[in-house]
């Protein structure tokens, strides 16, 4: 039985929601806020998130974000946005389908069908902790000796990239297409200036990496 996370700020919309749901052989829990969203996305065994976009803490194509930065879970965002600008914005985060406000009962259940039918077995966890530190993918942090390790939005979604693949080598080129664009496939440099920077910040000692290796002329890969 799927478990669904309704994201809502609307009580009434959330209660009605969840008994359907519960009618039609899902389990269903309900958080009104972006913050307990991610942090339910994070705690519970959920297989599908059902998002409202305006909600009273963050938009939610933040916790859409927040959600792909660890794991594929399906998300169909349920809104009163009926822009396509809006439509494409949360759909290039990584929502995995839109529904616009008001809806029928039987198309967001036709909706649920598909995203379980999607849904592959996952084995993902939020966070991975190694011998020097922790990385909480849901969080977007980094924690070494007690204390946040501050990186920049481009320094993490390198570190990301990696971890997410960890003991994998990731080529140089798809790192570069994937943080900076195809546009930046061939710059190696920066690449090498940014792998430095994060082995400065992580790395016991960074001549020495056991974390965060080359493979000459071939990419990079995350040890744990």
């Amino acid at each position: 039985m799927n478990l669904v996370l309704i994201v809502e700020d609307e009580a009434q919309i959330a209660r009605a929601m969840q008994i359907n749901l519960h009618a039609h052989g899902y389990r269903a829990i309900t958080v009104g806020n972006g913050t307990d969203a991610l942090k339910a996305a994070a705690q519970q065994p959920v297989d599908i998130v059902v998002l409202d976009l305006g909600l009273p803490d963050m938009d939610g194509v933040d916790v859409i974000r927040g959600i792909r930065g660890w794991s594929t879970m399906s998300i169909i965002v349920l809104s009163a946005r009926h822009g396509s600008e809006d439509k494409v914005e949360a759909l290039d985060a990584g929502a995995d389908d839109y529904v616009t406000k008001p809806f029928g009962l039987d198309e967001l259940l036709a909706r649920l069908r598909a995203a379980s039918r999607r849904a592959a077995p996952r084995h993902e966890v939020p966070t991975l902790q190694t011998a020097d530190f922790l990385v909480d993918l849901a969080g977007k942090k980094i924690t070494k000796d007690g204390a946040e390790v501050r990186l920049t939005p481009t320094e993490w979604n390198i570190l990301e990239l990696l971890v997410r693949n960890a003991g994998r080598l990731v080529s140089q080129q798809q790192i570069l297409t994937q943080v900076w664009g195809q546009a930046y496939a061939k710059e190696t440099q920066y690449l090498r200036v940014y792998i430095a920077q994060l082995r400065r910040k992580l790395e016991r000692d960074p001549a020495q990496p056991r974390h965060l290796h080359t493979e000459a002329g071939m990419g990079y890969r995350f040890d744990p």
